[in-house]
């Protein structure tokens, strides 16, 4: 509970949507598997490419970082406060 407080803490002034914040608490309360663009859309009840814009505001906000595999296997892990790597 305490590395969920200190994530909003630090994100307190970025801009962010109520789905990007559902998602986000999602991924904080131990999402299981690996979060990709499709499992977003699902989740946050929105369009595909909506869910793309979602997750690419939050890539270039520095919140969220892409993991390694790429294409179709394209999937996305919170960014470490201190590292610039993935949360596990």
């Amino acid at each position: 509970m305490l590395a969920k407080a200190g994530f909003w803490q630090r994100w307190a002034g970025t801009p962010m949507n109520a789905r990007q914040i559902k998602l986000l608490n999602r991924l904080l309360d131990g999402f299981a598997g690996q979060l990709t663009s499709g499992k977003w859309a699902a989740i946050a009840k929105c369009s595909s490419d909506t869910a793309l814009r979602d997750i690419h505001e939050l890539l270039q906000r520095g919140v969220l970082v892409k993991r390694d595999a790429g294409g179709r296997s394209t999937s996305y892990a919170l960014a470490s406060p201190t590292s610039g790597l993935e949360v596990p």
